[in-house]
């Protein structure tokens, strides 16, 4: 009679040797090689970081920093290369690097007068060119403060009305924050404007109650 149970005679199943040690050997060597290339990515994007800071406090100081800004669009373009060949997978890692970049060039085309170069031209992806394009309206709002400080209210408003036009451009997109966190850099941008234009409208304010400095003074009676 039949009770389910295996018979006694029947063979044992077969049992599995697990993971062969090759395969777990080729798995340790990945994950070892992915550790080493993020390591050079961190200093790559660091190297790029700091020297777009540093640029950007030049251009504030001098007016221009034309070798320093070359050599930021050259690091850009490494470390773009770089990722397309080497950091597949791990490219938030440098997303502050390129946002810095973008933003320290974008005050250089500013401080130059010329057209703003779009993502395409820095060779950087759009995520962090806009968050870039966000952090510059503060570059350029600490110009404004600087041309008041110096009684050079039309450059203070030529530079407002230009905080004015990129922050409209920034409040164009509206997207998702898993795509990228635009909308901080949003509301900064929209109170950084406010707060500049009603500092310009005092400026202008008490530039039209001063006297005239340059009339002679009047004839006591």
């Amino acid at each position: 009679m039949t009770n389910g149970s295996p018979s006694s005679g029947s063979a044992a199943p077969p049992i599995s040797p697990g993971v062969p040690d090759p395969v777990l050997a080729t798995i340790e060597a990945h994950l070892r090689q992915r550790e080493l290339r993020r390591e050079d990515l961190y200093q790559r994007a660091r190297r790029l970081r700091r020297l777009a800071q540093a640029t950007m406090t030049h251009l504030h100081a001098n007016g221009s920093a034309a070798p320093e800004l070359a050599e930021v669009r050259r690091l850009t373009a490494e470390l773009t290369d770089w990722l397309h060949r080497e950091g597949r997978g791990d490219e938030p890692l440098a997303l502050d690097a390129f946002q810095e970049a973008v933003e320290a060039i974008l005050l250089g085309a500013i401080g130059e007068g010329q057209p703003l170069p779009g993502p395409s031209d820095l060779g950087v992806d759009p995520e962090p060119y806009l968050l870039g394009l966000g952090d510059v309206v503060g570059e350029v709002r600490r110009r404004v403060l600087d041309r008041l400080g110096r009684d050079d209210l039309p450059g203070a408003e030529a530079d407002l009305a230009l905080m004015e036009r990129l922050t409209r451009s920034l409040l164009r997109f509206d997207t998702t924050r898993a795509i990228v966190q635009l909308k901080p850099k949003q509301d900064t941008a929209r109170t950084l404007l406010e707060r500049t234009r009603g500092e310009v409208v005092m400026a202008r304010f008490l530039a039209r109650a001063r006297p005239d400095r340059s009339a002679p003074p009047s004839e006591p009676s």
